[in-house]
């Protein structure tokens, strides 16, 4: 479907897929929001779904008594009530997330709420052992976690279609038993989330006829709507454009990841982010973002991995009195995203499944930092060293603050000096990132920076 084939049938289809509903429950609105949260409906469930879901992958951790890296679950019960309390009602978690924290921490946060006030969405994160028997202890430990005796929203984790897929839901029959659990009630929508290529989608949607999936969660974003497939350091997954399109023929709900595409769109380069803002001033990069994904009417719900409190605040002014983008500003996003793909970025999300490293290398933290600086037109390049006195003093001072800023943001023992290739981060990684690869290659920055004089 083409933006302008799009932008005449999306008034039609938000109408039937969203409702309104209050934003601030108290009628308070000296926190700035005052507009109202925007729903969707599930068609399979009748479920009213806020726009904006929580990803609660990135709670805020803090040190115990021992040292030991833990939940700040102060934080998370402060940020999960205001989120309640302006309407947001979808919370996504998984065994995994937070090295196992997550779905406990954010258990013990609902808990505190009427169960009818939130829906619930966490996943079979079965990657290491696709025995029936940890699936089923795992399905079921996740019921413990959040104290509950039904999921609303329950999730085969990371798919990319084909063998996988066999081995870890079909061959051991845990798919089966988890059609029955649906069947039974304690599933209320059983979907899968998509890492992979346009053929194992295909393969995925070929499935729904036998199994039904309620909702599909998938990576989208306006980079990755048309431009996933041409990027250079990683597998090549399918667009998103391609991935909705397939979803919004079959009537499938669509669950949105990567929004802000591991947060680097949030954080533009200020050419880009004084193109926006001439059209919309004092609007987030984020919100932009946000926007998108909100435009499109088959979306349920944008999940937001929000860490800290101005995060949730600035969404929350997104999609309460939400406005979709018109067809000007999807143009410009599109010339954005063409702008951005160029960019010699990685394609981290900031997942940590990769984590932890065995030789101890803070992978995310260094592809974090090289975005950050190739983003911001910090990186000085030295095959261009000046000869004139005053351009050298500028190289200089450029070179210097990139190495003190790399130091500060990874210290020296985790740097990416330290890869051996051993390669056991590549089966981890949900975007398909050449990981070994990419660190020799910012290691090898670093090293011609320091080399140079």
């Amino acid at each position: 479907m083409d933006r302008r084939e799009f932008l005449k049938t999306a008034g039609l289809g938000a109408a039937a897929l969203s409702l309104a509903g209050c934003a601030d429950k108290s009628g308070n609105a000296q926190d700035g929001i005052t507009g109202e949260m925007e729903y969707r409906i599930n068609p399979n469930s009748d479920d009213k779904v806020s726009l904006l879901g929580y990803g609660c992958m990135r709670w805020q951790m803090i040190k115990d008594a021992d040292g030991n890296d833990i939940v700040d679950q102060d934080s998370v019960n402060e940020l999960v009530d205001y989120a309640l309390e302006h309407g947001v009602n979808y919370f996504d978690s998984a065994p995994v997330y937070l090295r196992g924290q997550s779905e406990r921490a954010t258990g013990i946060a609902l808990k505190r709420h009427p169960r009818d006030s939130y829906f619930i969405a966490t996943k079979a994160s079965n990657f290491s052992d696709a025995s029936l028997e940890t699936g089923i202890a795992m399905y079921k430990a996740s019921l413990r976690n959040f104290e509950t005796d039904y999921l609303d929203y329950y999730l085969l984790h990371s798919l990319s279609g084909g063998e996988a897929f066999k081995k870890r839901f079909l061959d051991n029959g845990l798919l089966d038993y988890l059609l029955e659990e649906r069947k039974a009630g304690r599933i209320r929508n059983l979907g899968f989330s998509f890492h992979g290529e346009r053929e194992g989608f295909d393969e995925m949607m070929a499935y729904h006829d036998q199994y039904h999936w309620d909702f599909v969660q998938i990576q989208m974003n306006y980079v990755d709507w048309d431009y996933m497939e041409t990027k250079g350091n990683r597998r090549k997954e399918a667009n998103a454009s391609y991935l909705y399109d397939e979803l919004d023929k079959r009537g499938i709900p669509g669950v949105i990841m990567e929004p802000l595409l591991g947060g680097r769109l949030a954080n533009l380069p200020d050419a880009v982010m004084d193109r926006l803002s001439a059209q919309e001033a004092g609007k987030s990069a984020a919100s932009w973002a946000f926007r998108f994904c909100g435009t499109y009417p088959r979306i349920l719900t944008v999940l937001s991995g929000m860490t800290y409190m101005e995060h949730l605040e600035d969404n929350l002014q997104t999609y309460c009195g939400f406005k979709s983008l018109t067809e000007k500003e999807l143009s410009i996003l599109d010339d954005v995203a063409k702008q951005l793909a160029t960019y010699k970025t990685v394609d981290c999300t900031a997942c940590q499944y990769c984590m932890p490293c065995p030789y101890g290398i803070n992978i995310p933290g260094i592809f974090a930092h090289y975005n950050k600086c190739v983003n911001e037109g910090i990186m000085p390049d030295p095959k261009d060293d000046p000869a004139d006195s005053e351009d050298r003093k500028a190289f200089k001072k450029a070179r210097r603050e990139y190495l003190l800023s790399y130091d500060r943001a990874i210290p020296t023992i985790r740097q990416a000096d330290h890869c051996i290739g051993c390669g056991k981060c590549l089966e981890k990684c949900p975007q398909g990132i050449k990981i070994p690869q990419q660190l020799q290659r910012i290691d090898s920055y670093v090293n011609r920076l320091k080399k140079s004089r």
